[in-house]
C-alpha cells in the first residue's frame, strides 16, 4: 500500500511517497510538490499492473530472481548427479520452504546463519539430534545453489562471502570397529536378506552404495571390479575376493536364480536400494549403541592392520585417494612400531665391540 504524507522540515514542506516495490522492499522518495509525488504513483502503480516495474525503474536484473526460478535451474541441470535423487532432492524442498518466493538480492547472510542455527536445532525424523556434518552437508548444497546463480548471471554475489565461515567442525576421526564376538553377534541378529550384505561389506570394505549396486557381472576372475562412475572418488579399483566372501555369493546366487543383474535383490528380483532400517534394528537387537553402517568398512579396515596388513594395502583396498586417509588405522598396527625401533638393537654395541678386542690386544 503505497501513501503520500506532507513532511514539514527546515528546508520549507515537502511530501513524501512511501511505498513497497514487487519485490517487498520498501521505498520512501521526497518531492517538493505533492502533484509530482502523485505523478510518480501513478507511475508506480501502472508500471506494476502490467508487469514492467523492472524496466520503467532500471533495476538490475539479477534482482528480478526468485529463489524458486534458480531451485528450478539447479533441479534441471544437477538432477542427474549421482546423489541427487537420495538426497539434494530432499533438500531442495527443504531450501524452497525457507526461501521460497523470495527474490536472490534479498537473500543476507544472517538469512543464512539463522538457516544454520534452525537446522541444526532440528531433530532429525527420528527424534536423535542433527549431526553438525549433516548441517555441514545442507550448507554445502545451498552454497553450490548461489555460486551457480551467479555464475548464470542470477545473482551478483553470493551471500555466504559475506560474513564469517557458517560450515561447523566435524570430528572426522570417529573411529568405531566391531570386535569379533561383536560380529558373530551382529551377523547373527541380520534378517535373510541383510545378513549376506552384511557379511560381503565386513570381507570387501565396500561402501552401501556400492554394494546395493553391484552387479554379478562385475564379480569374475576372483576379483570385484569397481569402475570410477560407481565409487565416490570417481576411481575404479579391483577387490579381492576371499573364501567368506566367495560363499557368500554362491548361497546368494543359489537363492535368487540370478532373477536380477543386481546381487543383492529380493525373491521378485528387484535390488535393495536402501537397508537403513532393517540394519538399525540387527543393531539394536546385538546390543550395538551408535553403530553405522559406513562402521563396517571401518572395521574391515581396522582388522586388517591389527593381523599385520600393510596401511599401503589398506589404502588400495578401500580405494582412499590418500595414504592420510587410511592413517587413521595406524595406530591400530603395534607390529609395524617394534619393527620400527627393532633395527636399533645393534646401536652402540659395534663401538663397545671394538674397545673390547683393542683393550683385549693390549693385554697380550
Amino acid at each position: 500500500m503505497a501513501t503520500i504524507k506532507k513532511k514539514i522540515n527546515k528546508k520549507g514542506v515537502a511530501w513524501r511517497l512511501d511505498y513497497y516495490d514487487p519485490g517487498g522492499r520498501r521505498i520512501r522518495k521526497d518531492f517538493d510538490l505533492k502533484k509530482d509525488a502523485e505523478a510518480y504513483l501513478g507511475k508506480i502503480l501502472a508500471a506494476k499492473k502490467e508487469g514492467r516495474y523492472y524496466d520503467v525503474f532500471d533495476v538490475k536484473k539479477e534482482s528480478q530472481v526468485t529463489f524458486d526460478e534458480l531451485a528450478d535451474r539447479y533441479v534441471e541441470n544437477f538432477q542427474g548427479q549421482k546423489c541427487f535423487s537420495r538426497l539434494k532432492y530432499y533438500l531442495v524442498d527443504e531450501y524452497r520452504g525457507t526461501f521460497g518466493g523470495r527474490f536472490l538480492s534479498q537473500i543476507t547472510f544472517l538469512d543464512l546463519e539463522t538457516y544454520c542455527n534452525r537446522r541444526r536445532a532440528t531433530p532429525t525424523r527420528t527424534g536423535t539430534p542433527r549431526a553438525d556434518s549433516t548441517v555441514n552437508r545442507e550448507l554445502s548444497t545451498l552454497r553450490h545453489m548461489l555460486n551457480k546463480a551467479v555464475e548464470w548471471g542470477m545473482l551478483k554475489n553470493n551471500p555466504f562471502n559475506k560474513g564469517s565461515r557458517l560450515m561447523l567442525k566435524e570430528d572426522n576421526q570417529r573411529l568405531r570397529f566391531l570386535t569379533e564376538a561383536e560380529i558373530g553377534a551382529l551377523v547373527k541378529e541380520c534378517l535373510p536378506h541383510l545378513r549376506p550384505i552384511v557379511e560381503v561389506a565386513l570381507h570387501t570394505g565396500m561402501r552401501r552404495g556400492e554394494l546395493l549396486s553391484l552387479k554379478w557381472e562385475q564379480i569374475r576372475n576372483g576379483f570385484i571390479y569397481l569402475e570410477g562412475g560407481m565409487v565416490k572418488s570417481g576411481k575404479g579399483r579391483q577387490i579381492p575376493i576371499n573364501d567368506e566372501a566367495a560363499r557368500v555369493f554362491r548361497e546368494v546366487r543359489r537363492g535368487n536364480h540370478l532373477k536380477s543383474p543386481h546381487v543383492f535383490c529380493d525373491s521378485r528380483g528387484r535390488r535393495f536400494y536402501d537397508v537403513k532400517h532393517s540394519f538399525a534394528s540387527a543393531c539394536r537387537r546385538a546390543g550395538l549403541e551408535g553403530f553405522r553402517f559406513h562402521d563396517l568398512r571401518h572395521t574391515f579396515a581396522s582388522h586388517l592392520v591389527m593381523n599385520g596388513v600393510g596401511l599401503k594395502a589398506v589404502q588400495e583396498l578401500l580405494g582412499h585417494a590418500s595414504l592420510a586417509m587410511t592413517m587413521r588405522y595406524a595406530h591400530l598396527s603395534q607390529g609395524h612400531l617394534q619393527d620400527a625401533v627393532a633395527v636399533l638393537n645393534k646401536l652402540g654395541r659395534s663401538g663397545e665391540g671394538k674397545k673390547n678386542e683393542c683393550l683385549k690386544s693390549v693385554h697380550e
